[in-house]
């Protein structure tokens, strides 16, 4: 009888040392599975995904100033593309235009003036010009605000009985404003001028 109890008591012991290790192994699992989770969140707070075509894209935070120089470059190749584009298109180049004058001050709009008053949009209609630029560089000065930029670039000038090749180089300042649909890089365009538009080449047709 002394004998059995012993047994029993054996056994309950060793039942409490399997109950307390299987807490403790599940204590342990779920402290490991909370800590986990909060790693896994703080690793998101960093990324932003986008639905692209379809396809979830990462897109990692980061701090504006670290893509200021590719918003500059973007905004003035932008600028420069609606600006220059024409076709023999009236309302076609209306809307370019009218997109390239929300990303610049009014001294773009004075020469987009000039232009029209002079006949120049006219004449491409009614001649079936084409017009076209190409981006060859442009360069920033970022030390100082506003920041300064040159454009250097080439326009081709298709007409029915020719093709001209232009070299245009113009400069600027520009001015951090508030992001928006029409200027979705937050920068304005400011004292732009046009310093060389030379004519590299003429070719008949």
């Amino acid at each position: 009888m002394f004998h059995q109890l012993k047994n029993i008591e054996s056994a309950f012991k060793h039942l409490k040392l399997f109950t307390f290790v299987i807490v403790i192994c599940s204590a342990a699992t779920a402290c490991y599975t909370i800590y986990a989770s909060f790693q896994e969140v703080h690793s998101m707070q960093g990324k932003v995904y986008v639905i692209s075509n379809g396809k979830l894209l990462e897109a990692v935070a980061t701090e504006r100033k670290e893509n200021i120089p590719v918003e500059l470059r973007d905004h003035v190749r932008i600028f420069h593309h609606d600006f220059f584009t024409l076709d023999p298109d009236e309302k076609a180049n209306e809307r370019s235009l009218t997109k390239a004058l929300y990303l610049a001050d009014n001294t773009a709009k004075q020469q987009y003036d000039n232009l029209k008053e002079s006949g120049f949009y006219s004449n491409v209609v009614a001649g079936n010009v084409t017009q076209r630029i190409e981006d060859d560089s442009i360069a920033l000065n970022l030390n100082q605000d506003p920041y300064y930029f040159r454009y250097y670039g080439k326009q081709t000038i298709t007409r029915p009985t020719s093709k001209v090749i232009r070299r245009i180089i113009t400069e600027g300042y520009l001015r951090e404003t508030s992001q928006s649909d029409n200027n979705p890089h937050g920068f304005l365009i400011e004292h732009w001028q046009t310093i060389d538009n030379a004519d590299i080449s003429i070719i008949n047709r």
